[in-house]
């Protein structure tokens, strides 16, 4: 099933019971970001949350923890929310291999039935903005599609990025950005400045579920992520173009920003309580201006609460770093099996692998370290056999328990790249990096006693499904 905008996505959570829609009158702070900081501490079945009672805010309608659940993600790809997570990451996987499906082009979006212009723009008037954790250096807007081109090739539907970047209100028509110097979007900036130009952006709010997913996806820089969003729904995403940049956008977006990153010139931004679980520091960042904002008849704000794992950012973006490293090290090591990248954006990532002879485990590691998202993550990579399960963690820890030796198996790295918001990079942006090979040794490597490891019974599978069907009858 695809969803055409937000607003249908919401009502299929409502209909899996997975959305609360809070009646009660509650405040902006700290109601709305405890409730979503309670709803992600609620396990892999927490649902959505929508409030229409805020204080200070007459219309609002606010959207919370939309992607925080394995349940919810699961409903976000159409598949029901009962949908195991290694199910979940396999079924995203079979559907990127039909990548790209062409989006489909649609007039008259929803979200023109309001507009502010010049003058008139205020972000304040539009969305209900407030603070997620009590040392952010301001409001934010942290789950929004942001769209720019190449400068220089303007007319490649590929190098158009469409990526999530925290965005600081500073002010009715200014915004922070922060563009890591590994995204796309930090190559389209450098290129305007170069070429003494601002960069035309559009910032989309409130978006169909895929949209949000693909969009904090890493991908190639020529790959389209509204061709793999039309991959991951079944389905050609709709899109439509911006009235004043032109810059495609989703067709169902409840608000629409449009205006220009200011070229040369930057300002204090942060802190902010990212997704590492930690606050990242003030550092001078890009500017937006905002030119015109287009919005539809109470628009539903969508919003992302991050603080300490897990929460909602880490269901969003958990199978959409796995499957892409999993396919990038297929590309040249056939042998690799299974990739579990869900910690932190994979900042440490677990890697299952069948090994051609000795050594070839940690060749395996350090290529996941050189893929283009383990360049500024994948600081930790753990290797294992090809029959441990990534997403099995009593199994990977089994694992490093008995296969690695220390002294042979653990590779640092020093002074390797990292993203600056990595709270242990020093200086930021630089980090030691860590190979834990946990794989039986292999030929001509004949070290330790792993040659007669115990097996599951031949009958284990059936009476697992056995006693499976035994305990719901029980439940009943």
């Amino acid at each position: 099933m695809a969803y055409d905008d937000l607003r249908g996505y919401l009502e299929a959570l409502d209909k899996q019971g997975q959305l609360i829609a809070v009646r009660d009158r509650v405040d902006p702070e700290p109601d709305l970001a405890a409730a979503a900081n309670a709803a992600a501490r609620m396990g892999p079945d927490a649902p959505a949350l929508y409030f229409d009672q805020v204080t200070g805010f007459a219309d609002a309608r606010i959207a919370l923890n939309v992607h925080g659940s394995w349940a919810n993600h699961a409903v976000a790809l159409g598949l029901p929310p009962d949908t195991p997570v290694t199910e979940q990451v396999a079924e995203f996987g079979r559907r990127w291999a039909t990548f790209p499906v062409v989006p489909e082009r649609r007039a008259d979006p929803p979200f023109l039935a309001h507009t502010l212009e010049g003058e008139d723009v205020d972000l304040y008037q539009v969305l209900p903005l407030f603070r997620l954790n009590v040392h952010d250096g301001g409001f934010y807007i942290d789950k929004a599609a942001v769209i720019s081109r190449d400068p220089e090739d303007p007319e490649h539907f590929g190098k158009q990025n469409v990526g999530i970047y925290r965005l600081q209100a500073k002010g009715v028509n200014r915004l922070g950005i922060q563009p890591g110097s590994i995204h796309d979007i930090a190559r389209h900036i450098r290129v305007a400045e170069e070429r003494g130009q601002d960069l035309p952006v559009a910032i989309a709010l409130g978006n169909e579920p895929v949209i949000s997913i693909v969009a904090a996806t890493p991908m190639g820089y020529e790959e389209s992520e509204y061709e793999l969003a039309g991959a991951l729904r079944g389905a050609p995403a709709p899109i439509t173009s911006a009235p004043l940049t032109g810059l495609d956008v989703p067709w169902g977006s409840e608000v629409v920003l449009e205006g220009v990153i200011e070229g040369r010139k930057r300002e204090i931004e942060g802190p902010f309580g990212e997704f590492t679980g930690h606050y990242s520091g003030g550092r001078r960042m890009p500017v937006i201006r905002v030119d015109r904002i287009s919005y539809r008849s109470r628009p539903i704000f969508e919003h992302l609460y991050l603080g300490l794992p897990w929460t909602e950012i880490d269901y969003l973006i958990g199978p959409a770093t796995c499957v892409p490293l999993l396919q990038q090290l297929r590309a040249e090591f056939p042998e690799v099996k299974a990739v579990n990248a869900m910690y932190t954006h994979g900042l440490l990532a677990i890697v299952s692998t069948a090994a051609r002879y000795g050594g070839f485990a940690r060749a395996v590691g350090l290529r996941t370290m050189t893929t283009p998202h383990g360049l500024g993550y994948c600081k930790v990579v753990i290797v294992v056999d090809e029959t441990v399960d990534p997403f099995d963690l009593p199994q990977v820890m089994w694992a490093m328990s008995t296969k690695v030796n220390p002294v042979d198996d653990v590779i640092v790295l020093p002074h390797m790249s990292i993203l600056p918001l990595d709270p242990s990079s020093q200086p930021p942006g630089m980090s030691g990096k860590l190979v834990i090979d946990a794989t039986t040794p292999a030929h001509p490597d004949a070290r330790g006693h792993h040659g007669t490891p115990v097996r599951d019974l031949p009958e284990t599978g059936e009476w697992v499904e056995r006693l499976r069907a035994l305990a719901q009858t029980n439940r009943r």
